[in-house]
């Protein structure tokens, strides 16, 4: 069966490597209609894009780029962006008939199938792997299958608050999201509910310990400390502590009945941000509903991907 993976995980995979090994094996490919991947080293002046095979000059026509360029819907600045990065792409043709053989490739014609066979069949809930591809203010972009694109907003990245997406991911991080749904037939998404409930991720700390954590905001009442991406916790207000410290803090009481932590800052540092990866409570599958806060908390943060 044929996996629709964001572009960048096929290119290391023996398999990929073996087909864009030989001619002979580059052909078996094109007849198999076998999803490869490969460096884009240029865009020219025509918006082609040439991609780095080692049997053959790999080259996509403008128009194979992408779904949408021939309408404007896509423009032009999603090839010129590839250069540098992997591309995914079917073998439409190979001219062997000058001295250096040359691969006629469809980036667009991959799209296609992935948007017929794999988007189009996702649902509400789904968990999906997606790879991070830009950043905006106001939300993450992402690659959800051959370079199709969808966004998760700011506020959808996880419960405690950030101020740009770059506080929680890295360009080119492979994650995993939820769909959300569909917005014009876009699928949209969202991704803190795999981050874990307020009780899942209290239950990892204990009061009397002292831990790190990420000064995420001040306010006139507090600090608020990030002790995980989906728990943060409240301390005493303090002169020489900034936003995107990280601060080492004793923990004072949790209080699963209010949804509390509080603190005590023991001392902050903002030059010693480690950077850690994300720890997903679930993996795979699908989700129907998600319920963030305890039994009986003032404040209810829930999700509900029924259709």
């Amino acid at each position: 069966m044929t996996e629709y993976l964001p572009e960048g995980r096929l290119i290391g995979q023996r398999q990929n490597k073996h087909y864009l090994s030989a001619l002979h094996n580059l052909e078996t490919a094109m007849r198999e209609q076998i999803i490869l991947e490969a460096p884009c080293v240029m865009c020219d002046k025509d918006h082609d894009l040439f991609v780095d095979i080692p049997c053959a000059k790999g080259i996509i026509p403008r128009c194979e780029g992408a779904i949408g360029i021939d309408d404007g819907s896509t423009r032009d600045i999603a090839l010129i962006s590839r250069v540098s990065k992997p591309v995914c792409f079917y073998v439409s043709s190979i001219d062997k008939s000058g001295s250096e053989p040359v691969a006629v490739l469809s980036r667009k014609q991959v799209q296609l199938s992935a948007m017929e066979n794999y988007i189009s069949a996702l649902k509400n809930g789904d968990i999906i792997p997606a790879r991070v591809t830009h950043m905006e203010q106001f939300g993450c972009f992402v690659d959800i299958g051959c370079g199709i694109p969808s966004m998760i907003p700011i506020d959808s990245i996880s419960v405690s608050r950030i101020t740009h997406p770059s506080d929680r991911f890295y360009i080119g991080q492979d994650i995993l999201a939820i769909v959300r749904g569909r917005d014009n037939g876009k699928i949209c998404l969202t991704h803190k509910e795999l981050l874990g409930t307020w009780e899942e991720n209290a239950d990892r700390f204990s009061v009397g310990e002292t831990v790190s954590g990420i000064v995420r905001s001040i306010e006139d009442y507090g600090i608020f400390v990030e002790l995980a991406p989906n728990l943060a916790g409240l301390a005493e207000l303090r002169n020489d502590v900034r936003v995107g410290d990280q601060a080492c803090v004793y923990i004072k009481a949790i209080i699963p009945e209010k949804m509390k932590v509080k603190l005590i800052i023991v001392n902050s540092c903002p030059d010693s941000f480690i950077e850690r990866e994300l720890d997903y409570f679930i993996k795979g599958g699908r989700m129907t509903s998600w319920l963030y806060s305890t039994d009986n908390a003032p404040k209810y943060i829930a999700s509900d991907f029924s259709e």
